[in-house]
């Protein structure tokens, strides 16, 4: 009787944490969903609860205001990001290169790129009052990746002993493709597809590096799982 006493309100603790995580979660969506169908200055509490189908109380309880739920919705886009690509790359087992192109390729997972979240990406670098939460948000984040592809591209060019390439230029000029592409697939999504920015950036590398990255036709990759 004693022990089924002291776990009883253990497991009731862990029921109530879920729910508060589940319902916070809810909210993250639905502020996703607000913002990609009405932008950030569109998107209001009352437009995030209807899509959440929550009410306004659990919003206030979860969350103290907009411009917290938005942060926390921008924080949990870039933790999601981080968390595919340093997943990907993590394999003991990979080459350099292939750890590259899983950086790469983590940036055009499905899970990841899709027409909503990259909306709320530019809908947030396009806000000139959200700017400076974006900014310190992914800053706290793109570093890292980019010390490790810089990383990554170090050991490539030592290998093939490539001459006049600069490891920080082929990471800047990655970190601007991903973004680009980013872009165009949410403007073209009938002619730019994840494939194809994949297939570019691949051609890219290849032109870079000959000796470690061969060019692919879209059709010819893998859809991102």
């Amino acid at each position: 009787m004693t022990n089924a006493k002291v776990g009883k309100p253990a497991a009731s603790q862990k029921s109530r944490t879920a729910s508060k995580e589940v319902r916070r979660q809810q909210l993250i969506d639905a502020t996703i969903e607000s913002i990609a169908k009405h932008g950030v200055s569109g998107t209001t509490m009352t437009t995030v609860t209807g899509f959440a189908g929550l009410s306004m109380g659990l919003v206030n309880f979860h969350f103290k205001n907009k411009e917290t739920l938005f942060e926390e919705t921008l924080r949990f886009l870039a933790e999601e990001h981080r968390d595919q690509w340093k997943k990907s790359y993590a394999r003991a087992d990979l080459t350099p290169q292939a750890k590259l192109l899983a950086i790469v390729d983590a940036h055009y997972h499905a899970r990841i790129n899709n027409r909503k979240k990259i909306a709320v990406w530019f809908a947030f670098y396009g806000e000139a009052a959200s700017r400076a939460r974006y900014r310190a948000i992914m800053e706290e984040i793109d570093p890292e990746r980019w010390d490790i592809s810089v990383d990554l591209i170090r050991k490539i060019i030592s290998d093939g002993a490539y001459h006049s390439v600069e490891a920080e230029c082929i990471a800047d000029t990655l970190e601007g493709l991903y973004d680009g592409f980013w872009l165009n697939i949410l403007m073209y999504p009938a002619k730019f597809s994840r494939q194809t920015a994949k297939s570019r950036i691949r051609a890219y590398l290849a032109a870079t590096f000959p000796r470690h990255f061969e060019t692919s036709h879209p059709e010819a990759e893998k859809e991102a799982k």
